[in-house]
């Protein structure tokens, strides 16, 4: 068995505990929420160049403090992302399928006051990826990229895969289409973990220190290996799992 095939072993048992304890009482489940709005936030923030610490992040988002020294926009970049997070938990709970409008409408929030013209807007120029060969599909393509990406996200082929597979694909082709001008790769994280809670799951957060093997992964990806990237992906939820259980109390 690969080593893909394990991790996602080791993480159907320990949803299956999590889903034992369910339903979490209201005070555990509002002390889940503030830790994973703020490290969450950090993590996806800083992996795109955002120099809050985790302490500041946690300043913003749960005093409404502001930190001296640092730009408007990385203080924007967190309170957005934390209302993004918000929207995302709300669709999440609908359990409908997910749509173009969506995506655009996470991508709106996370440059709400920012980038007011480009944000939840295709992009209508060609991009360039800093640190990647890869070249993203010309703009006159993306319309029609996110159509069938949206198609299958709800279709049998995507349904077959495990949870974790499904999110990781869908974050994979959400970044390849590279569909806006700024804020893919947050917008991408967002609907990985959409896919994900959507089927039970807590959020996977990409973690700063794993920026390295997380472009590396998403580089095979590009070439079509995928096994890194979902790999990466799983270990980042066993993790986030192992965070509730401790939390829940559960053995």
């Amino acid at each position: 068995m690969s080593f893909k095939g394990e991790i996602l072993m080791q993480i159907d048992e320990k949803k299956a505990r999590l889903d034992v304890a369910r339903p979490l009482p209201p005070s555990i489940l509002a002390k889940l929420k503030e830790y994973f709005d703020v490290e969450w936030t950090y993590h996806s923030n800083a992996i795109e160049g955002n120099t809050l610490t985790l302490a500041e992040t946690r300043l913003v988002l749960l005093d409404g403090l502001t930190v001296g020294g640092k730009s408007l926009r990385e203080h924007l970049e967190a309170i957005n992302h934390k209302h993004a997070i918000d929207f995302v938990e709300a669709l999440a709970k609908k359990k409908e399928p997910i749509t173009e409008h969506n995506i655009r409408q996470i991508h709106a929030l996370i440059l709400r006051t920012i980038d007011d013209e480009n944000a939840g807007r295709y992009r209508s120029v060609r991009v360039r990826i800093a640190g990647t060969t890869y070249i993203p599909p010309e703009a006159v393509f993306v319309p029609s990229l996110m159509q069938e990406m949206v198609t299958w996200l709800d279709s049998p082929e995507a349904e077959e895969l495990h949870p974790v597979e499904r999110a990781a694909m869908a974050h994979f082709r959400l970044a390849h289409i590279h569909p806006f001008v700024d804020g893919n790769g947050r917008t991408a994280r967002l609907l990985m973990n959409l896919v994900l809670m959507r089927e039970g799951y807590p959020p996977a957060v990409i973690r700063l220190e794993r920026r390295p093997q997380y472009y590396k992964a998403l580089k095979l990806a590009d070439g079509g290996e995928m096994t890194p990237f979902v790999t990466l992906v799983a270990e980042e939820v066993e993790r986030s799992l192992e965070v509730w259980l401790e939390m829940a109390g559960v053995k």
